[in-house]
């Protein structure tokens, strides 16, 4: 998780959510899978008692490959927006999709972690959208793509202190789309990939 974060109460209903507690720019990785994430099978999470699956499964996401992912540190405690002020990318990161400001609470659209059930959302401002469901990624797909190039204009303008944590299979793809020698891969094929249909 980006260094500039922190833990933060909001309320009775929301429980913690994850701030900035400096401005974190446009294009910046707010977020990256890295070794220290534990990962984690259905068949192991159901093994365990009740109190240590309850937890996994309202913290983990399910990865493209249909394994858990329970973040080591904070990221964890991102909520949902469908306006998020972060995006996720093909690449095991997410970027801020517009400067984040001190103070602000991060947020992602949790539809882009391929929910496996869908689940109600508390209403918001701006929208009269209220579920996440498992086929989100269908239809918003192309405007998480749009909000990631955008932000990856801004990549090599920004310090990244991530970004020595991009894995050795994404980085020289991310360092041509960043440069605009290739285009971003869509996060669609993460999901196509998931059901056995290779698209990249």
């Amino acid at each position: 998780m980006h260094p500039d974060t922190e833990i933060r109460y909001v309320s009775e209903d929301v429980g913690v959510g994850v701030f900035a507690t400096k401005l974190i720019p446009k294009g910046t990785i707010i977020w990256i899978k890295d070794e220290l994430d534990m990962i984690l099978t259905e068949e192991y999470i159901d093994s365990l008692d009740d109190l240590r699956s309850e937890y996994i499964y309202k913290y983990a996401y399910l990865d493209t490959d249909g394994i858990y992912v329970l973040s080591w540190d904070h990221a964890k405690y991102m909520n949902h927006n469908f306006n998020p002020n972060c995006v996720d990318t093909a690449y095991d990161f997410q970027l801020a999709a517009r400067d984040i400001q001190p103070g602000e609470e991060l947020t992602s659209d949790y539809g882009a972690f391929g929910e496996d059930e869908t689940f109600e959302c508390a209403p918001e401002e701006g929208t009269t959208i209220m579920k996440v469901t498992a086929d989100d990624y269908l239809t918003y797909y192309e405007e998480w793509d749009r909000m990631a190039i955008d932000a990856f204009k801004f990549f090599n303008l920004v310090e990244q202190p991530l970004k020595h944590l991009i894995s050795d299979q994404y980085i020289d793809k991310v360092n041509a789309v960043a440069n605009g020698t290739e285009p971003l891969d869509s996060i669609l094929n993460l999901f196509m990939d998931e059901e056995g249909d290779d698209t990249q």
